[in-house]
């Protein structure tokens, strides 16, 4: 499927929630996408434009279904970035802004095995401020991953998150944009 067909059959499955988690705020459901077998074509579609990966990373906890998926379809290893205190052994982890305060993430240590400069996609459902992704990226540069790309389902673009991840020099690939 092309991707603009693809593009504009999913945006048409995603339900805008308003004043969600707080008012002002349009969120963007993507449930509603996700139990339908579309989900699978847009599975697909990444599978076809990302074959030649060692690692796909995905970001809690969206990032999980999608890269997991992913991972299982092109059958390589999936790597979950989880939030402090969440994975059981060894970690890494990078601290990012928040409006108010502080959060961080973490991967395991050993998350590439014994791959030297690893082939790695980063994937989340939408990119808005890019703060997580930034953190994302830079935990992944840690393990000497090399970062394909950041994709994302959905890019709040007036957010200019992906700004931030392409001066870290990661490609930002999102197939809706808002």
């Amino acid at each position: 499927m092309k991707k603009n067909n693809l593009a504009e059959k999913i945006k048409s499955l995603i339900r805008d929630i308003p004043d969600f988690p707080k008012k002002g705020i349009i969120f963007k459901d993507i449930t509603t996408f996700l139990n339908t077998p579309v989900f699978s074509e847009y599975i697909d579609f990444l599978a076809d434009k990302y074959k030649d990966l060692d690692f796909v990373c995905g970001i809690e906890s969206r990032g999980f279904i999608f890269g997991a998926a992913l991972a299982a379809k092109i059958k390589k290893g999936f790597v979950p970035i989880r939030k402090k205190g969440k994975l059981p052994f060894t970690t890494v982890s990078e601290k990012y802004a928040l409006e108010y305060g502080f959060d961080e993430i973490e991967m395991h240590i050993d998350s590439f095995r014994n791959f030297k400069n690893p082939k790695v996609l980063l994937i989340d459902d939408l990119i808005a401020t890019g703060g997580t992704a930034e953190a994302a990226i830079k935990l992944m540069q840690k393990l000497n991953a090399n970062i394909v790309a950041a994709e994302f389902l959905i890019e709040l673009t007036f957010l200019d998150g992906a700004k931030k991840i392409e001066e870290l020099g990661v490609k930002v690939e999102s197939l809706i944009k808002y």
